[in-house]
């Protein structure tokens, strides 16, 4: 009977947990493929694993995170080091992409 009684009280506990899932906000169960498709054609910072940085306007990306963007600046340790029209990203380079606030920032 006692085996019985623990079994039923994480049931319990199982149905509050669930009722806070619930209850969370909208914008906490964003999923990254939700913010790519929010970013596409929009100002954005990606971040290479060499530490490089590339800020421009995503054009699109695949599946594998290999990336065209438009308007690309690269930076190099914080310094401007170039200018392109148009930059291809292998995905396995990306580290992240991040969302920019405006252009230029």
């Amino acid at each position: 009977m006692m085996s019985t009684t623990t079994a039923a009280e994480p049931e319990t506990s199982n149905t509050t947990s669930s009722e806070a899932v619930e209850s969370t906000p909208i914008a906490a169960k964003r999923s990254p493929s939700d913010f790519l498709k929010a970013v596409l054609g929009r100002p954005v910072n990606v971040r290479l694993n060499s530490g490089t940085d590339y800020k421009g306007v995503l054009a699109c990306l695949d599946g594998y995170m290999n990336i065209a963007m438009e308007q690309t600046e690269e930076y190099v340790d914080g310094q401007l080091t170039a200018k392109y029209g148009d930059c291809f990203i292998r995905g396995n380079n990306v580290l992240y992409i991040s969302a920019q606030k405006k252009r230029g920032s």
